[in-house]
């Protein structure tokens, strides 16, 4: 392990990859959160299974806590019937919950049992690399361009891009000035597709990597000052990592309900 305040810093915030250039892989953020999807997924199927009507466990009572939530924000932001959606917003929560609450496992647990197997970096909170952060979110602008296509047919969709928020007239001198119009409508939507993407991404990112920074600069301190500051910030941190994966659930209901809105929609 490092020693000096620099080297533990760098060494915290480094991945273990694999390759080089632009085919290096970081390993330990594919596994992370393969493993951490793969664990939602088995773990919400065994409550779907065992689930009663009588008295619920534990488990089943949290489900049906987060389902409900999750459940009441669509309704609340989705209007369109979409038997999608719901699973959907399900899934982007808890997975996005999942691989932030990493950053409260104690900061040198893993990386210490990784450098026992012999791996010499080992980053444990996914979200953390932007990497992840963008591929979220690049999952999203995806999303955002099929629910178009789908609810505004695969001639609608690109008649809006080009048509709004600037109307082209075809009619007298306005001819003249509908290429430029189109153009422009054009590169305007396309920038707000991509700034939907990257603020999504840089959001998420942003409040990760400073929470964990601050977990390393707390390790940093002497021992008997240490749990003075990591148990609060922990318990604070708790909020942090809810309330993020609740933004990007959120943030993409609106997006998408925004793509499945037709012009009759607003009328």
């Amino acid at each position: 392990m490092a020693h000096s305040p620099a080297e533990y810093i760098t060494h915290h915030l480094t991945n273990l990859t694999v390759g080089e250039g632009f085919f290096t892989l970081h390993v330990d953020t594919l596994l992370f959160s393969w493993g951490l999807g793969g664990l939602f997924a088995f773990c919400f199927f065994l409550a779907s299974k065992k689930a009663t009507s009588g008295v619920p466990g534990k488990w089943q009572n949290f489900v049906e806590m987060v389902l409900g939530a999750v459940d009441s924000s669509v309704k609340e932001i989705f209007h369109a019937p979409d038997p999608l959606i719901g699973p959907l917003s399900l899934t982007i929560f808890m997975w996005v919950f999942l691989l932030n609450a990493m950053d409260l496992l104690p900061i040198d647990l893993l990386p210490i049992l990784a450098g026992g197997a012999g791996l010499e970096h080992l980053r444990v909170v996914p979200t953390t690399d932007m990497n992840t952060t963008f591929a979220l979110s690049l999952g999203v602008m995806g999303l955002i361009i099929w629910y178009s296509l789908r609810h505004k047919g695969i001639m609608g969709y690109p008649k809006e891009l080009l048509t709004h928020p600037f109307e082209p007239s075809f009619k007298g001198i306005g001819m003249l000035l509908a290429p430029v119009v189109i153009v422009f409508n054009l590169l305007l939507n396309l920038m707000e597709l991509v700034a939907k993407a990257v603020s999504l991404s840089l959001r998420l990112f942003g409040n990760m990597y400073a929470g964990e920074l601050i977990f390393i600069l707390i390790a940093l301190l002497p021992w008997f000052v240490q749990p003075f500051l990591s148990a609060p910030w922990a318990i604070f941190h708790i909020l942090i990592i809810t309330l993020q994966a609740f933004i990007f659930m959120m943030l993409t209901l609106v997006y998408l309900s925004m793509a499945a809105a037709t012009a009759a929609d607003h009328h």
